[in-house]
């Protein structure tokens, strides 16, 4: 077999096993499902008349849904691969890494059945959470069938970066515990930006802490596919963001686990 064809069979092999992990424990991938669902819920029901009127213009319940609702879906993105930083400092931990090192596999398997295991869990999470915004509400009546794939494909992108990112959180941290705080800022930076209320309403100094960070242009991306809002330079920023942490975690995640004789 060819070095690729080598590649693409391991890879599918660790990705069947990381796949069956996550079904046979399910219970981190859930709660962590729980985060965003919990917040949809509270700033809708509980805070969604008093946060719909920093939107201006009249907005009542069902604008806020509109607006909130896109940010909490890269919120799940972000909080769905803190379960593969928890997973890949326990494969580094628990000793399967240096029986894997002995075996006739592709090196790079390993990394590659968790990043696409991971994208896959992250895009059924955004389905799940998707579903219950419609459930209470959403709805996005002006996007196209081109809008959508663009959104689709942008959720995606997202989430291959921000996993690449945590696969590497997960290599330098040397326990589960230690990975799941490590990944923290990904659960974090979303409560920073643009995802339950606009920028214009932040304080002037903390306006460029919540712009200048991947998860807002992303945010105001998503949201102008789905509601035909203005998305202006975001577009551009937002992909530039992705693929930049992409590239960066995975030259990280690459160098440290060719580098780790655990």
């Amino acid at each position: 077999m060819s070095s690729l064809s080598l590649a693409v069979r391991d890879s599918t092999t660790m990705l069947r096993r990381n796949l069956l992990h996550a079904r046979r424990y399910p219970s981190m991938t859930l709660n962590l499902l729980l985060t965003p669902v919990m917040l949809l819920l509270l700033f809708v029901y509980i805070f969604g008349d008093a946060m719909s009127a920093g939107l201006g213009g009249g907005a009542d319940r069902s604008d806020y849904i509109a607006y909130l609702l896109p940010g909490l879906l890269l919120m799940t993105v972000g909080s769905t691969t803190i379960g593969t930083a928890v997973s890949v400092s326990n494969d580094m931990t628990e000793g399967i890494i240096a029986r894997f090192r002995t075996m006739a596999i592709h090196r790079s398997s390993v990394l590659v059945g968790h990043v696409i295991g991971s994208v896959a869990q992250c895009l059924m999470s955004v389905v799940l959470v998707g579903a219950v915004g419609v459930a209470i509400g959403f709805r996005s009546t002006d996007a196209t069938v081109l809008e959508w794939l663009a959104a689709f494909g942008l959720v995606t992108l997202f989430a291959l970066a921000l996993t690449w990112i945590a696969v590497g959180m997960g290599l330098v941290s040397p326990n589960a515990e230690a990975a799941s705080n490590n990944a923290m800022p990904l659960i974090f930076l979303p409560l920073i930006s643009s995802t339950f209320v606009p920028l214009h309403s932040m304080p002037g100094w903390f306006q460029p802490v919540a712009e200048y960070q991947p998860f807002t242009p992303a945010i105001e991306t998503l949201r102008g596919l789905l509601l035909g809002t203005e998305i202006g330079h975001n577009g551009w920023l937002a992909v530039a963001w992705c693929v930049g942490l992409a590239v960066l975690g995975y030259f990280w995640s690459t160098s440290k686990f060719n580098g780790d004789p655990k």
